[in-house]
């Protein structure tokens, strides 16, 4: 597991957020908005060194010690713990979790395999709840949140999506039942994205015509921003007497599926 240079005091107060998958897209954006309103940041990838390293530097340059690199493969349950003791070996404490990792890729019926589910259901749940299970004393300590990003379809399935629904249904689950179980110290909430950014891979399922009809039917007549999810996330943050939520945040498109 390597960390950045970047060296950090623990007496600082101001709140740490550890990001899965925070070196790119959404999960950079997430980082980028909760940076800008006064957060450290623990910045998780498992291979975008690169990605990760700059926008270390970038919100570093900003405000200096802010923000920690930390590389883990979320498949290696064993060492997840480790996530957490990065974390607050680098700034002392650990106020918020956001599940934000995760694969996605089709898997028809008939072709599916258990390296698929391994893959899907490791990244999208079993990582999720151990991680959460990790970090739940440090988060005791702090009044802090799990927050984990699921997704619209799980109660209106994609098309050819069987393994990927079935492990963000567990997520919205897995989220209800830490909310009930960790409370009331922790708060556990969900957002529930609908079109954000397209898949880097996945043009077979998401073409074209395709993205046209998804953008026709969302009632805000545009697909999601980062930005989107992250004020929504930063809004759960910091709303004290919210547990157990699954928020939408798909500019409508969930009440016309």
């Amino acid at each position: 597991m390597h960390a950045s240079v970047t060296h950090a005091t623990h007496d600082n107060p101001a709140p740490v957020v550890l990001i899965t998958g925070g070196a790119k897209r959404v999960g950079a954006g997430i980082a980028r908005y909760l940076h800008a309103r006064g957060w450290r940041i623990v910045l998780h990838y498992r291979s975008a060194a690169a990605a990760a390293a700059e926008l270390a530097s970038e919100l570093n340059a900003i405000r200096p010690a802010s923000v920690q690199i930390v590389q883990l493969d979320l498949l290696d349950t064993p060492r997840l713990p480790d996530l957490v003791s990065a974390s607050l070996a680098a700034f002392g404490r650990l106020d918020a979790l956001i599940n934000n990792a995760s694969s996605f890729f089709p898997t028809p019926v008939g072709e599916f395999s258990e390296t698929a589910w391994d893959d899907l259901l490791g990244s999208n749940l079993k990582a999720p709840l151990f991680l959460a299970q990790a970090a739940a004393p440090a988060l005791r300590q702090t009044g802090g949140s799990i927050i984990s990003i699921t997704d619209i379809h799980v109660e209106r399935p994609f098309p050819l999506h069987t393994l990927y629904t079935v492990a963000k249904a567990g997520l919205v689950a897995m989220t209800k039942s830490l909310a009930r179980e960790l409370a009331p110290e922790v708060r556990v909430n969900a957002v529930a994205p609908g079109a954000n950014i397209w898949p880097d891979s996945g043009s077979e399922v998401f073409d074209a015509a395709t993205r046209s009809a998804i953008l026709a039917s969302i009632p805000l007549q545009r697909t999601g921003e980062p930005d989107d999810l992250a004020q929504a996330i930063h809004f759960l943050l910091e709303a004290p007497y919210l547990t157990g939520v699954i928020l939408p945040v798909d500019g409508g498109r969930s009440v016309v599926l």
